[in-house]
């Protein structure tokens, strides 16, 4: 068998480095479209069936969660009006510090001491006339004729019969009968017993 020989060609030129190239190009490109014509060339694999589970919502609760609902909204409070400020200045004295009243005393009313008593009759008279003491007699005032006691002083005259009492001024002078002491104007008699009695028994009190 005779012996190949290969020969080698070298291209210094240009023009045949570019040749060069462009068959290795060629060569790299028929040789990836023939691997993608294999490629394709093989059986199209088998569909594979995919089972789908729907999914199973959480159970809601059917009432809404407590912080889910709406709070109340609460009413705005008020404002508070300020009150107007007095134009009127208070007076210095209203200023001090006030202290209470002290308690007076409550005076004690004495009954009246008696310094003399006894018993007599008793008359009545109404007419108008002048007072021995020079007052206009008032049958309708408390008043009574003694024969020696002073002007002014107080008799209590009491009826024994019914308890009755009255006080009256001594203003003027009688009674001039036998077994009488004391002698009332009307509205003093009428005090202790009826006026148509015209005469009773008496106590009498001198009042001091």
């Amino acid at each position: 068998m005779a012996a190949r020989h290969l020969r080698t060609r070298k291209f210094s030129s240009p023009a045949g480095i570019a040749a060069t190239a462009a068959v290795g190009v060629v060569l790299a490109v028929g040789g990836t479209v023939g691997a993608v014509q294999l490629t394709s060339a093989e059986p199209p694999a088998e569909p594979v069936a995919v089972e789908v589970v729907p999914s199973t919502p959480a159970p809601t609760s059917a009432s809404p969660s407590p912080s889910a609902s709406a709070s109340p909204s609460l009413s705005p409070s008020p404002k508070a009006t300020p009150s107007p400020t007095s134009s009127r200045t208070q007076a210095a004295s209203r200023g001090k510090t006030r202290t209470a009243p002290k308690p007076t005393a409550t005076k004690k009313t004495t009954a009246p001491k008696v310094v003399d008593s006894g018993s007599c009759g008793a008359s009545f008279y109404d007419e108008g006339q002048m007072t021995a003491n020079g007052e206009t007699f008032n049958p309708n005032a408390l008043t009574a004729a003694h024969k020696t006691l002073p002007f002014d002083t107080r008799v209590r005259v009491t009826n024994p019969a019914n308890g009755k009492s009255v006080v009256v001024r001594i203003n003027d002078r009688g009674p001039y009968i036998d077994g009488r002491c004391i002698d009332l104007s009307r509205a003093a008699f009428a005090a202790i017993a009826s006026t148509d009695l015209g005469e009773v028994d008496v106590r009498y009190e001198v009042l001091g």
